[in-house]
């Protein structure tokens, strides 16, 4: 995994202005709560604000990841996730699924080549109603450490002006290892062959009361095939929502849940920083999807993946994020609810 540099080499600073649309595409999930950049007070109303594009959002649509489709299946437990969480979706067992694979960005007409970076919504539910959320992308790293962060690079990147962002970069070495990650990654044809990270950290509640910090990632059981940018731009602007409804129809398409665990000393607040590779990971079952849904129909349209919905035996950490999150998540849900009529006029139906 690469780390991060002192700056981006040159080459990647030519290209600053490329990756600042690309990590606004990043952004809505990554908001503030109203009153922490006391006394400026940005509320999630104007973090969102901040989020469209020149010519204003898509409405109805997610303020990003507009793009993408609803799947449903199932997680089977294996029942080792028990050992770190008393979460009843950790027992052995199995428990539904409903999910949304998406690519980024606040336009749902993109075409999925012009994207770098995927995520994967998804809430398993236990009989008891329970639910565990989590809203997942692809990229090893985040490209900030901090809200306060966060913030400032989204100025920069909406000021239009290069300097800033080539200001922003010097000042901020971690943003390297993103621009790395995105000019230099491999490239798949598929959601089916991605690993999705879940950057931000949580906590973990076994039964007897132990608590541990852990963060989770979905390694796909599909081996990725590597393709070049050129071969992407060549297939059909939908070529992912393609490729996972033709496998579908062949068989159920799986992901391996493995929770990491941290240890003392590690940067459980910092989505920028990696753990190390030794670090113990636990696979605790298998995320199964076996069909999708155009999702005008599909029961995800109205589903908001917050990464603070979790189950007794799960929490936050001192990870910031994962509320943040929360906030803007449901800012944008409540915009893009109200706006039922403007949706069915662009797909022509839905609810």
């Amino acid at each position: 995994m690469p780390q991060p540099s002192r700056s981006p080499p040159r080459s990647a600073l030519g290209s600053l202005v490329l990756i600042a649309a690309l990590v606004g595409v990043v952004g809505a999930a990554f908001a503030y709560t109203a009153g922490w950049l006391a006394p400026g007070r940005l509320t999630p109303d104007r973090l969102v604000d901040s989020l469209a594009p020149p010519g204003g959002p898509a409405l109805g649509f997610r303020r990003n990841h507009a793009k993408g489709i609803c799947v449903t299946g199932r997680f089977e437990a294996n029942g080792a996730g028990a050992a770190l969480s008393r979460a009843p979706m950790l027992a052995q067992g199995s428990f539904p699924v409903l999910g949304r694979l998406n690519i980024a960005g606040p336009n749902p007409a993109s075409p999925d080549a012009s994207v770098p970076v995927r995520g994967f919504g998804w809430r398993i539910a236990a009989p008891d109603g329970q639910e565990w959320r989590s809203a997942m992308i692809d990229p090893p790293v985040f490209p900030v450490a901090t809200p306060e962060d966060f913030y400032a690079l989204q100025q920069a990147a909406g000021s239009g002006r290069p300097e800033r962002m080539q200001e922003f970069a010097a000042a901020h070495p971690s943003f390297g290892a993103f621009v790395n990650w995105i000019r230099t990654a491999p490239k798949t044809a598929s959601w089916a062959e991605t690993r999705f990270n879940g950057l931000n950290s949580f906590t973990f509640t076994d039964a007897g009361g132990t608590a541990r910090v852990v963060r989770w990632s979905l390694i796909p059981a599909a081996a990725p095939v590597p393709v070049t940018a050129e071969q992407l731009g060549q297939r059909g602007p939908d070529f992912l929502r393609q490729d996972i409804v033709e496998r579908l129809r062949t068989g159920p398409v799986r992901w391996t849940l493995a929770v990491t665990v941290a240890e003392p000393g590690d940067p459980t607040a910092d989505p920028t920083k990696p753990w190390p590779a030794e670090r113990r990971t636990v696979e605790v079952g298998t995320l199964v999807i076996d069909a999708a849904q155009p999702e005008p129909e599909g029961a995800c349209r109205d589903l908001n993946f917050d990464p603070a919905v979790l189950p007794d035996g799960m929490g936050t950490s001192d990870d910031p994020f994962p509320a943040a999150r929360s906030s803007a998540y449901a800012k944008s849900y409540d915009r893009r609810t109200a706006e039922v009529e403007e949706y069915r006029r662009a797909t022509g139906g839905g609810r």
